[in-house]
């Protein structure tokens, strides 16, 4: 083991097969293999403060096949996907689009700290799948029901003054040509379970 490794806490031996199934499950081309631990995306990012890790670390765990720790984080959980660190990326990693991918395998394999963070891109990604876009006032109701009931009743004055300014709507529209929609996010759940 290298002293840059020892210094960057990394305990185990460099393990790439991690990294690579990152790699490969994420979609696009992640370019993750060409991450040269710069920092900058961490340095870009406005939540990093909130981080276990940074990206950059999280990238260091990933090529140290660290499978546990990486996922158990809540680096991609708290990632907001604002892409400033994928802009300002000198190697052109898809930074944000790796963060989805972990997010996906935490859920899979069900390792995660609390499942608030899932359990809300779990309900984003039922509404979308329903409607074809994201219902605000279900996806919050739905959200702070299940894991902050007495949150509640103080968000309902927000609530009731964004649907009187028109910017939250009380019943949910599907978007048009839903079906189209859904045979697109069928093949693409076909293409997820042949990869």
């Amino acid at each position: 083991m290298t002293d840059e490794r020892v210094r960057a806490g990394l305990t185990h031996e460099e393990d790439l097969s991690l990294l690579h199934e990152v790699s490969m499950k994420t979609a696009g081309v992640s370019r993750l293999e060409m991450c040269i631990q710069c920092g900058t995306c961490g340095g870009s990012c406005p939540a990093a403060q909130d981080m276990d890790h940074t990206p950059r670390m999280l990238f260091a765990m990933l090529r140290a096949g660290m499978r546990e720790e990486v996922l158990r984080s809540n680096t991609q959980w708290i990632c907001v996907s604002c892409y400033h660190c994928v802009v300002r990326c000198p190697q052109e990693v898809h930074i944000a689009d790796v963060m989805y991918t972990l997010k996906g395998m935490a859920i899979k394999e069900k390792l995660y700290e609390n499942s608030t963070a899932p359990d809300f891109s779990q309900t984003f990604v039922d509404m979308v799948e329903t409607y074809g876009r994201s219902f605000e006032m279900g996806l919050a109701s739905r959200h702070y029901l299940k894991h902050f009931p007495l949150r509640l009743p103080g968000m309902m004055p927000m609530g009731l003054g964004m649907i009187i300014k028109g910017r939250m709507a009380l019943i949910p529209k599907k978007i048009k040509q839903m079906d189209q929609l859904t045979k697109i996010l069928d093949h693409a759940k076909q293409l997820e379970m042949t990869s």
